[in-house]
């Protein structure tokens, strides 16, 4: 198996790692069906508490305020 001849420099090894981390996307996000805020896709809306088409986390009392 092939060996490197000389020891990578830190400023090469890290400017490779800079390239891969500068293309980590953002988190997909959606519109809520229920209330139009954005929310984070397949989980429940933190502002309603509403995922697909019923209220799984109760809500109530922020919704009152």
């Amino acid at each position: 198996m092939a060996h490197p001849k000389r020891k990578h420099s830190k400023a090469r090894s890290r400017t490779r790692r800079a390239a891969y981390y500068g293309r980590l996307k953002a988190p997909n996000t959606a519109e809520c069906p229920n209330c139009s805020e954005t929310k984070l896709m397949h989980r429940a809306c933190p502002n309603c508490g509403h995922y697909r088409g019923r209220a799984v986390i109760d809500r109530a009392d922020a919704t009152q305020a």
